[in-house]
């Protein structure tokens, strides 16, 4: 995988005063009953302990913590019901499990690859007052990629804990981190590392 000694400008760390970040959980309540699930299960039994870390973290840290879906064809979705499918009707409830929502947690449903595109999302960071997002979840070469894209087009900070975001192709999964470090100049560390 992906170096972790390349990084963006500031290792990981917030270097401005008032710096406010949230947490972006991508696309974990996922039942894995799609196209290339089982290349991104193995990926992704690795860095459910990572995430639930950040969730903890940003939690105990109090640090917005928002969970950005896609909803898979169920157009009245609410958090609760994807996390219903995902765990009763999913192939890996196992994967779904630990990273269940908190309750506290803001909750937006997407239909594409991007956070952003067509959700409430910015809005939301807005009202935050929030200038940079941690992106951890789910897929690396897609949804993360394009919504740190997104995101950075839009004048936020990006970081991405490398040990934090499940691919389905290795090799495009560490040409995406390599995309975000130089093109979007995301802060790419090891999870643990990573700070609010």
């Amino acid at each position: 995988m992906f170096a972790v000694a390349e990084r963006g400008t500031s290792g990981g760390v917030p270097d401005e005063p008032g710096f406010s970040t949230a947490l972006v959980v991508v696309d974990v309540l996922n039942p894995y009953d799609h196209e290339d699930a089982d290349l991104l299960v193995a990926s992704m039994a690795g860095v459910v302990p990572q995430i639930a870390q950040l969730v903890r973290r940003a939690r105990d840290e109090e640090v917005p913590v928002i969970y950005v879906n896609d909803n898979y064809g169920h157009w009245n979705s609410s958090s609760g019901e994807l996390l219903d499918i995902a765990l009763n009707e999913g192939r890996h409830p196992e994967l779904v499990e630990p990273l269940r929502p908190p309750q506290d947690a803001s909750f937006v449903i997407k239909a594409r690859h991007s956070v952003f595109y067509e959700t409430p999302l910015e809005y939301l960071l807005r009202q935050l007052d929030i200038a940079r997002i941690m992106l951890c979840g789910q897929v690396t070469e897609q949804c993360i990629l394009y919504s740190a894209l997104d995101a950075y087009v839009r004048d936020l900070r990006v970081a991405v804990p490398t040990d934090g975001v499940a691919h389905i192709e290795p090799e495009l999964a560490d040409a995406a981190l390599r995309m975000m470090r130089r093109n979007m100049r995301a802060d790419l560390s090891p999870a643990a590392e990573c700070a609010f």
